[in-house]
């Protein structure tokens, strides 16, 4: 009698995740793309939505080092069945929250891992979020008239927590997120 009851409640316990996890996880997205170029370089901007849970903001608050990897793809489009990988950039923004200072500290990977600090948790969910003057490549490595598909994505690293924590705290990997591929065609 005791087993059937639990394995009823682990039956129950199951489905109730089921039902719950789709619920607790928002579906970060890319958006605001824009493929530009100054007289030398291809440049991209872009934002990343909906990635901070109100679990992850509490966690960068307790002070647990969070970091965003963001992928760039460039390929030349091709009437063949493959496209011809050009560049594959990844990049990386980390936070930190410092409780002593109570400061913001925000790690940009394409800005030389510039430390960004500041008060404000808007301004660093903004500076983690957002790419902007992203260069791709020279423009003398593109053909003109030739087609190309940039494709981005955004994903949350695992969180490293010290030591056995990450075996008792075993729920963190509830935040772990990536954005589906965004995808844009151009000609230059």
């Amino acid at each position: 009698m005791k087993k059937k009851k639990t394995g009823l409640l682990i039956i129950i316990l199951l489905v109730t995740l089921q039902w719950s996890l789709p619920v607790l996880a928002e579906q970060a997205y890319i958006s605001d793309v824009v493929v530009t170029n100054t007289k030398d370089d291809l440049l991209v901007y872009f934002s990343v939505y909906d990635s901070f849970t109100e679990d992850l903001i509490e966690a960068i608050e307790s002070g647990i080092e969070t970091t965003f990897t963001l992928f760039i793809r460039l390929y030349r489009k091709s009437d063949a069945l493959w496209d011809t990988r050009i560049i594959d950039m990844e990049i990386q923004h980390s936070i930190r929250y410092d409780t002593l200072k109570q400061i913001y500290e925000v790690r940009l990977s394409e800005q030389d891992n510039q430390v960004k600090t500041t008060k404000s948790f808007e301004e660093a969910q903004k500076l983690m979020t957002e790419v902007a003057s992203l260069k791709i490549m020279p423009l003398k490595n593109l053909e003109k008239g030739a087609r190309y598909q940039l494709r981005i994505m955004a994903e949350l690293d695992k969180i490293k927590l010290p030591l056995y924590l990450h075996q008792v705290l075993f729920f963190l990997s509830l935040w772990d997120f990536e954005t589906d591929w965004y995808t844009i065609d151009f000609r230059y």
